[in-house]
Formats: structure tokens, sequence, C-alpha cells
């Protein structure tokens, strides 16, 4: 097992990429202590993609590894707040006062 993966997500967390994307996220945790999911290409996230990071979140809980998440734009954090999981992100969850990107550690 490595020490980090980084997975970059080029796809939207959508319904239609869901099916898709949940092996990716599985199998990188599969393979790492730590998983660093990259989604500064992601522009939009539907319920399916929160499904999909709050599985992420529980499987590294599970297996004792740590999730961390980079990247996230204004419109996923506005959804993860309208939902109230932007707690989840800890501190990725809230726009960096200086515009510089903020990683949230998610830890078991």
């Amino acid at each position: 097992m490595g020490d980090t993966v980084r997975l970059a997500l080029s796809q939207d967390l959508v319904i239609e990429n869901a099916h898709a994307l949940k092996p990716q996220l599985v199998d990188a945790l599969e393979h790492a202590a730590h998983l660093e999911l990259d989604l500064e290409q992601v522009s939009e996230m539907d319920s399916a993609g929160l499904q999909l990071l709050l599985l992420a979140r529980r499987e590294a809980e599970r297996q004792g590894k740590t999730l961390h998440i980079r990247g996230c734009n204004d419109s996923l954090r506005q959804t993860l707040a309208f939902c109230r999981l932007g707690s989840l992100l800890g501190d990725e969850a809230q726009p960096a006062a200086n515009g510089q990107d903020r990683g949230a550690p998610w830890m078991n």
C-alpha cells in the first residue's frame, strides 16, 4: 500500500458520472494510506456526488486512512453548505481569505 495517492477528478460529481467515479474512489483508497482528492476540475455536484464524497469519507474512516479534499470551488462549497455538509470539508468549505486553496483533512 502506497503512502499518498492523489486522485484528480476531471468529471463533475453528478449522477451521470457516479457509476464510473465510485470504483476510482474505492480503488484509490485501497492503495493509499492517505488519499488526496483534487476537485479543481469539478464544476458541478448533485446528490449523487455528495453520496460519493460521503462514501469516500466513510471508507477512509473504516479503513483507518486519511482523506484530504483540495480544489473545491465556490459552487461546490455552496452545495455542501446548502445540504448542511460544509463541515465535512473543514476549512475547505470556507473560501480562503487570501484566495489560496485550502485543503481539509478527514481523519479517522
